[in-house]
């Protein structure tokens, strides 16, 4: 059952991040900014791989601030 539910959050977080990626790919903003979200992604992908719950919060977070139109300073 525990891993069914492990299953379901990893599925879960894969199509949140796919639809982040598609975000972030049709921002209309510097490309410092679209670097600094893109390692943003790369953060929470890679604690994906070790904290799967770390790494949902994380990129709860991101979808938030992108939604709310927070974008990092870029390079």
């Amino acid at each position: 059952m525990e891993r069914d539910s492990q299953l379901e959050l990893y599925e879960a977080v894969a199509a949140r991040l796919k639809e982040a990626h598609s975000r972030v790919r049709a921002l209309q903003v510097p490309e410092g900014v679209r670097m600094a979200l893109s390692r943003k992604l790369l953060v929470v992908t890679a604690a994906a791989k070790h904290d799967l719950a770390d790494a949902a919060r994380r990129l709860d977070r991101l979808m938030k601030d992108l939604g709310e139109g927070r974008f990092p300073e870029g390079d």
